[in-house]
């Protein structure tokens, strides 16, 4: 099924440009509301964004989209994307929208879908929808008296707060803990900050100052270094760093030391277990994610399920197999009885429990593993030309494992959000050297023609 807007997370784009523009917006609304418009009566979706200034320009197109095939929808402004899924169930939405473009820039922005469970859309729903994009959409419109309303939903920020509490053990807090939380200038801003304090935390915000301009610029979960240096200077106890949206989730140490979603999974897979929590011996994440988790969990007796890159892939594997704890390195970590997405903030809180529980320093309960030499490097390339389909780029793949069986692994996949191919390598250092050299010039070659 090949997809002309959406990727592996939504529809993704520089704004203005193809296919980030307020008409490709405008047709989206319609066409997914139609989509959804399954039975008599009021519809509804939900819309969340991001603090991006095409936040705005891209929410009125939706509106105008949505409301004239007769969809009401309740508009929630800056609020992150776990929130939105989990209030489109709570509010017993038709759909759920969130407008972002996650970690990326300010210039980037895009639209993620959930349906009536607060799920992302699966493939085969995105194909229908696009189907209908492509068509001529004034035979769906709305009668005049059927069009729809909009309202602004004024403590949808409120409803969150109390949601993400609540996953947190009732009879425990968080008071004598000195927590630096970077919000990455983006959706969480007043949110994630407030849950900590509520908890009982000393919290130190930052990038709380969201501009339009700013969401992700040399903070959040991309570039933890601010943290790490903040965390020190306070003398706090941990940091948190969370995305643009808010659904990604890095932590470091009271050192600094940063910890990553794979770190995460481990001391989760391991503490699930031993409570009796973990659904099945074993936790899902992607082909990205270190070996040295790999190994770790099979020390423990825990197997690691691995999927394409997305964590819409590893969520749905999740349902396949039962598991019920999973993510991936850059910090998704889905924990289906607790959130139906993805959502930085309660894993934090989950850690936080440990760490409470634990009464230990950060550093002593995080990084429970030692990773295996890892090298990403990307290849900036036309997509258009394809050049992972090429026989010499193929050749150059099949080497690299030769050359690796049974030292290491080699990933290459086209990036979902960018125009580039990643091309990562674990195990002997001056090995994965060489191979992902290798690859990456045959990509290089391909890709300039």
């Amino acid at each position: 099924m090949s997809k002309t807007y959406f990727g592996t997370d939504g529809v993704r784009g520089l704004t203005n440009s193809f296919p980030m523009t307020a008409e490709t917006a405008l047709r989206l609304g319609m066409a997914a509301g139609r989509h959804f418009v399954r039975h008599k009566g009021r519809h509804t979706v939900v819309i969340g964004k991001d603090t991006r200034l095409s936040g705005y320009m891209i929410e009125s197109a939706l509106v105008a989209g949505f409301t004239s095939v007769g969809m009401d929808v309740f508009q929630f402004g800056p609020l992150p994307t776990p929130a939105v899924s989990q209030m489109t169930r709570s509010l017993r939405a038709d759909l759920g929208v969130m407008i972002t473009a996650s970690h990326n820039p300010y210039h980037d922005n895009g639209i993620k879908l959930f349906g009536p469970d607060g799920e992302k859309l699966d493939d085969a729903t995105e194909v229908k929808i696009e189907t209908r994009m492509d068509r001529g959409l004034s035979e769906q419109l709305a009668e005049p008296a059927d069009i729809g309303r909009a309202k602004r939903i004024d403590d949808a920020q409120a409803r969150y707060v109390e949601i993400v509490k609540s996953t947190f053990p009732k009879e425990k807090r968080l008071s004598g803990l000195r927590i630096v939380v970077d919000c990455a200038n983006g959706a969480a801003y007043k949110v994630a900050p407030k849950v900590l304090w509520e908890l009982g935390a000393d919290v130190i915000p930052l990038g709380v100052e969201p501009n339009g301009f700013n969401v992700n610029e040399d903070c959040g979960s991309t570039a933890p270094e601010k943290l790490a240096k903040e965390v020190k200077t306070y003398r706090a106890d941990l940091g948190i760093a969370l995305d643009g949206d808010g659904d990604r989730v890095i932590l470091c140490d009271q050192a600094g030391k940063i910890t990553d979603g794979d770190q995460i999974l481990g001391l989760l897979a391991r503490d699930w277990k031993q409570r009796g929590e973990l659904a099945e011996p074993a936790i899902a994440a992607t082909v990205m994610s270190n070996l040295g988790l790999e190994n770790y969990l099979e020390d423990h007796g825990i197997r690691l399920e691995r999927t394409k890159v997305g964590d819409r892939y590893v969520s749905e594997r999740m349902k396949e197999t039962g598991i019920n704890l999973g993510g991936e390195a850059s910090g998704h970590i889905l924990t289906p009885g607790l959130a139906p997405t993805g959502d930085g903030l309660i894993a934090a809180l989950q850690v936080l429990r440990v760490l409470v529980e634990k009464g230990k320093p950060a550093s002593e309960i995080l990084n429970v593993f030692k990773p295996a030499p890892q090298l990403l490097e990307n290849v900036r390339v036309d997509k258009a030309r394809k050049p992972l389909e090429a026989d010499k780029v193929k050749q150059a793949i099949a080497d690299a494992e030769q050359t690796l069986d049974g030292k290491g692994r080699i990933v290459v996949r086209a990036s979902g959000t960018e125009p580039v191919i990643r091309v990562m390598a674990e195990g002997d250092k001056a090995l994965i050297r060489r191979v992902v050299d290798d690859v990456k010039s045959a990509i290089a070659t391909q890709a300039a023609g």
